[in-house]
């Protein structure tokens, strides 16, 4: 049943020309917005999760999720390339598998976008609040008099009561986002160079300053096991978030001006750029003042973002319990004054990510209705600023209550397993349609597609075990929550499965 209803792929691209988003994105801001996406909590915040989980071998992590990332990249610059509208990894299933399993795929894309917005914008907290902690504005103020009180800093799960600034900042973007795409981009692009300009200096001062010593033992919670979510393989697992921002570009292909071209230019581009940042900061990070996990009595590491961590992390200075952690290490290292830049520029560049998420989220929301899949009303188009305001809305208030609730380890590994779930069924896609479409033009083709969707599949199924057994609960509750929608509403209204299509 989940199989049935694939929707040709020349009828996806007819229906997306009766009511489509104006065409406004050139290569450079597609790769910006990839950039944008991906530099950001992964590595601007999770540094400190995948130190608890794996140590110094979180460097390991970083190269296992980039390869495993780069595999699937692939996948989605053809797939993005032959169907450049938008829904990215629903739209590519609901041509090639169906339309069951592609409502299960955007069902899960939710997991991966709104999920997302709200984890970065913790993120963003932590380091906007770590910045009114440690600074005197200009000598304006005394040290710390901006701080906000304790239980507004964090949700009850990391030990406060409500994430105000989480909460607040989602809600800007929102309102900047049903303004319009054309100027949100701007903005990112200049949010963009900061946060490149934030990580050089980074890397400038902490890869000198590694020690040796510091990376002893590089291995202290070993290689971990399926369902462990700790180690290496656990760190992967939640470090992943790090890079996923690059399918956000798909999500923008129906905006795009010649998407055939530009979309895998953002794709791979993008990806590219970030895994050697993301290598020189990791690198700078566990080897300028070490980055060892803390241990329960029991001898196993806390998971991050659990109430026993954030016990833990009590008055510690341990770089794994910073909700800042590499303005953390540049303070360590005596260079108080530029950690508290690094930390301005964290909290002046991440709202680009959040943009970005909340973005891709209402563009897929936007096709699900347009499908028939979810009411036609959200579809509707704001007569000034040509933007779905209407899903725009209702996503940006989810993602801030979600924000100002749940701690980022949680929240990054729940976005972890949506997204992987996604990849496993493009990497699919791909193979099925060369089986079944082979004289279709691929302006981009997968290299090696036999040897590279399989490992893509293999590599997602590898770090999806290792989120851990709370994390895969939640997704499978999840996806059954969007089963029972779906028959209650989606497969009754489908467009596909009425003969209609979208006025």
């Amino acid at each position: 049943m989940l199989f049935q209803r694939v929707k040709p792929l020349d009828q996806i691209l007819a229906t997306a020309e009766k009511k489509s988003l104006k065409r406004q994105l050139g290569p450079i801001q597609l790769t910006l917005m990839g950039v944008g996406a991906i530099i950001g909590t992964g590595i601007f915040v999770l540094t400190a999760e995948a130190g608890q989980k794996a140590g110094p071998g979180m460097m390991i992590a970083f190269v296992i999720a980039a390869v495993v990332c780069g595999l699937a990249a692939l996948a989605y610059a053809e797939l993005a390339s032959m169907i450049p509208v938008a829904g990215s990894a629903y739209t590519y299933t609901y041509g090639v598998l169906g339309e069951g399993l592609a409502w299960i795929v955007g069902w899960a894309l939710v997991l991966e976008y709104a999920i997302a917005a709200g984890t970065v914008a913790v993120g963003w907290s932590g380091y906007m609040n770590g910045f009114l902690l440690h600074t005197n504005f200009f000598g304006l103020v005394s040290e710390g008099a901006l701080a906000l009180p304790e239980p507004l800093r964090s949700g009850p799960y990391a030990g406060g009561s409500f994430n105000l600034l989480a909460f607040l900042i989602s809600i800007v973007i929102t309102l900047l986002l049903i303004v319009g795409t054309s100027k949100s981009a701007k903005v990112n692009a200049a949010l963009v160079a900061i946060k490149i300009v934030a990580l050089s200096a980074f890397i400038l001062i902490a890869v000198p300053a590694a020690s040796t010593p510091n990376f002893h033992p590089f291995l202290p919670n070993g290689w971990g096991s399926p369902l462990g979510g700790i180690g290496v393989l656990g760190a992967a697992a939640s470090i992943f978030f790090a890079y996923v921002g690059f399918d956000a570009v798909s999500t923008a292909a129906e905006e795009t001006k010649n998407p055939n071209r530009n979309i895998p230019i953002g794709l791979i581009g993008s990806l590219a750029v970030c895994t050697i940042f993301y290598l020189l900061v990791g690198y700078g990070a566990a080897g300028a003042i070490g980055i060892q996990p803390l241990f329960g009595p029991d001898g196993i590491a806390f998971h991050p973002g659990s109430p026993e961590m954030a016990a833990a992390c009590k008055g510690s200075e341990a770089l794994v319990c910073s909700k800042e952690p590499l303005a953390h290490v540049i303070r360590m290292l005596g260079h108080g004054s530029i950690g508290n830049w690094i930390g301005g520029a964290a909290v002046i560049a991440l709202p680009s990510v959040i943009l970005v998420m909340i973005y891709g989220q209402t563009r897929i929301f936007f096709t699900m209705s347009r499908d028939g899949l979810l009411p036609g009303g959200l579809a509707r188009l704001h007569p000034r600023f040509n933007t779905p305001h209407v899903l725009t809305l209702i996503t940006g208030v989810a993602v801030s209550l979600f924000a100002a609730m749940f701690p980022v380890g949680l929240l990054a590994d729940i976005t972890n397993s949506g997204t992987l779930f996604a990849f496993m069924m493009v990497s699919i896609g791909v193979m099925v349609l060369r089986v079944r479409e082979p004289q279709r033009p691929r302006p981009f083709r997968t290299p090696l597609v036999w040897i590279i969707c399989p490992l893509a599949m293999l590599g997602c199924l590898m770090l999806f075990l290792n989120l851990g057994a709370i994390t895969l609960k939640l997704f499978f509750g999840w996806a059954a929550i969007g089963l029972v929608v779906y028959f209650a509403y989606g497969r009754r209204k489908s467009h596909l499965a009425n003969g209609t299509e979208a006025a």
